[in-house]
């Protein structure tokens, strides 16, 4: 018998605490992401879960010796369509998922049959696991739940490396023509009237900088899929909440104000010396011709060179800005797996024609079904 076969005992904890000493201290120990911080989970957990329809099914690994936590997977049972899915805790907002423990552990828990075993079984019923947004490669989950090899996503992460002092990361990322474009641009917003540009510190503003988030992303992504998350109540909710609580620390809610009047916000999570973009919203009717977006942008690197933070994170996305601020892709993964023959099904209708990956990322997208209580 391998010597770390009964190491762990595994179990479903839907009312797990994210907010409880023991997660917090898993988390610091782990080489999980941002978005699996105990305030983005709890926040994802309580305001966007019920909200669509999604069951919490929260995967839990303690040391058999000692019960001391030692892994958490946030997932999610997620009926789409005719479809019942398991996801880890996105529901739309998080770019990176990742289980929650450090990677020696899960190393350890891979050689665990029976916690292996167990966990397979804890998940099931579904017609297809899907978890994509994999940045680390050092923790295979597919291995973990027995699922095929993970894929390469269409898509990319880009992050840009900070250094000290500011004038010279700029002529390094940038690049000196575009080093002198952007100071034209600045000349030019500066003779519009008295502008500032700072973290937001309070409540008051913290709520002013969202609703101006909101008003100014309506109209940009309305033409866009579904239109802007931050439309629907239950967002706005989450992104705002998550702003409060996190102030100070966990979360950094940039405002750019003109004459006193907010023109710009970026909403960013700080983490372990990096601070990474999840929502930005400019007033690019009034401030095209200035490229408000790159100015904030330019703004943000600024302040966390003075912070001393190392990485500007852009997250997941292939905007051709990212790369105009000296942001490197990484390439993202996703792991797919079929648990009935329905899922089977779809998973091969997938990959014979990519015609239907369209048609089946819009049936996927739809709000999830809501069911009544008790018997589906």
């Amino acid at each position: 018998m391998n010597k770390n076969d009964d190491a762990f005992d595994v179990c479903i904890d839907d009312a797990f605490d994210f907010l409880s000493e023991e997660y917090a201290t898993l988390f610091e120990g782990s080489d999980a992401t941002a978005f699996q911080h105990p305030l983005w989970l709890d926040s994802l957990y309580r305001k966007l879960a019920p909200a669509a329809a999604a069951k919490p099914l929260v995967v839990v690994v303690r040391h058999r010796a000692n019960k001391a936590l030692a892994a958490v997977l946030p997932l999610l049972r997620v009926r789409r369509g005719p479809m019942r899915t398991i996801e880890f805790a996105d529901l739309r907002v998080s770019d990176y998922l990742s289980p929650v423990c450090a990677a020696k552990t899960f190393a350890d828990l891979l050689q665990d049959r029976q916690a292996c075993e167990q966990l397979r079984k804890l998940v099931r019923p579904f017609d297809l696991l899907r978890i994509p947004k994999l940045l680390d490669a050092r923790m295979p989950i597919e291995n973990l739940l027995g699922a095929p090899h993970r894929s390469l996503m269409d898509t990319n992460a880009y992050a840009t490396v900070l250094s000290a002092p500011f004038e010279q990361w700029e002529l390094n990322a940038l690049g000196k023509s575009y080093q002198k474009e952007l100071a034209k641009k600045w000349r030019q917003i500066h003779k519009k009237g008295t502008l500032t540009f700072a973290c937001c510190n309070d409540s008051a503003s913290i709520g002013e900088a969202m609703d101006v988030m909101r008003k100014f992303r309506g109209p940009r992504f309305q033409a866009h899929g579904d239109g802007d998350l931050l439309q629907r109540p239950e967002y706005f909710d989450f992104y705002s909440s998550v702003a409060l609580r996190g102030m100070g620390s966990f979360t950094r809610l940039y405002a750019m104000k003109m004459d006193g009047e907010v023109i710009a916000t970026a909403l960013g999570l700080a983490h372990r010396g990096s601070l990474l973009v999840v929502m930005t919203a400019f007033d690019i009717e009034g401030y095209k011709s200035q490229s408000i977006g790159a100015l904030t942008f330019e703004s943000v690197a600024k302040d966390c060179i003075e912070r001393g933070d190392r990485v500007l994170d852009f997250t997941i996305g292939d905007e051709p800005y990212k790369m105009q601020f000296g942001g490197q892709p990484t390439p993202m993964s996703s792991v797919t797996q079929a648990g009935s023959a329905a899922g089977s099904l779809a998973l091969f209708a997938l990959k014979q024609a990519p015609w239907i990956k369209q048609a089946a990322k819009r049936v996927t997208d739809l709000r999830p079904v809501r069911t009544s209580t008790g018997t589906r």
